[in-house]
């Protein structure tokens, strides 16, 4: 029983040296989700804002086509 408590304890300091890249790796990939989140939101707004002006534009296309149809028939 003796021999094997060294092997035992390099077993651990193993497994702790893993455990401890195993929470290194979870951080890192926990922060870079938090960073994606808030580009996913940026994103989200931006779109929005976009799909906005696209309406405004089409919108007054649509309008100024009406006028000038109107012109037409008026003349």
């Amino acid at each position: 029983m003796i021999e094997k408590e060294p092997h035992q304890s390099l077993d651990i300091k193993e497994l702790e040296k893993k455990l401890d890249q195993l929470i290194e790796l979870y951080n890192i990939v926990k922060k870079e989700n938090e960073v994606l989140k808030v580009k996913q939101d940026g994103l989200m707004r931006e779109k929005a804002h976009l799909l906005e002006k696209t309406t405004l534009a089409k919108n007054r296309v649509e309008a100024m086509i009406s006028r000038l149809r109107a012109m037409g028939q008026g003349s």
